[in-house]
């Protein structure tokens, strides 16, 4: 598991109504955006399972029973939570089943795409997929169980590594009167989970 990015916005907000040529598209708003990246590479607790069973009805059926857990505080939401499993080269008539977020086929991918639009800390989320198989099995059907889940995601709030911003000031030459806030964002890097197929 690997967290790629941690981001961390800084926000100034301006009370003069004057334009702010710094903050050029967006002194409308009256305010800057400041980012600032860096890179993990850390051994933490992955702040999302994914569990893949698949189970072969027959020769021309599969179905796939998919479970997600996330690992972070409850009190986080995870946002726009994208969860891509792998299926044979050859699957078709897709049907699917869950009761969170909606799943479609994705045959350019040979994969399936469950979209979760919230994942709330400390929950668990199942979906079931059924596919159809034709009945003289492609050379390559098998290939997918080689092939990792991928999983993305934002996380507000978060900082995997717990780092914060404990002082920030602001040197403005020009009179502005200027408020700091301070914001957290974790996303997905490359996170990927192996199927245990």
């Amino acid at each position: 598991y690997n967290v790629k990015l941690e981001y961390i916005y800084l926000f100034f907000f301006f009370s003069s109504r004057r334009r702010h040529t710094r903050c050029s598209g967006v002194s409308w708003a009256r305010r800057c955006v400041q980012e600032t990246a860096y890179r993990l590479n850390l051994n933490v607790k992955p702040l999302f399972t994914v569990e893949v069973i698949v189970e072969s009805r027959s020769q021309t059926k599969i179905e796939f029973y998919v479970k997600a857990k996330s690992n972070f505080k409850a009190k986080n939401t995870a946002n726009n939570v994208e969860v891509f499993i792998p299926v044979p080269c050859d699957a078709q008539q897709p049907s699917f089943k869950t009761a969170h977020g909606t799943v479609k086929y994705l045959p350019e991918k040979d994969a399936m795409g469950w979209s979760i639009k919230q994942f709330p800390g400390q929950k668990e989320m199942l979906m079931k997929a059924s596919f159809s198989l034709p009945s003289i099995p492609s050379s390559k059907r098998d290939e997918y169980k080689k092939i990792p889940v991928n999983v993305e995601f934002e996380i507000q709030y978060l900082t995997v590594s717990g780092i914060q911003v404990r002082y920030l000031k602001i040197v403005e030459k020009s009179g502005y009167k200027a408020l700091p806030w301070v914001r957290y964002i974790t996303q997905n890097g490359n996170y990927q989970i192996r199927m245990g197929i």
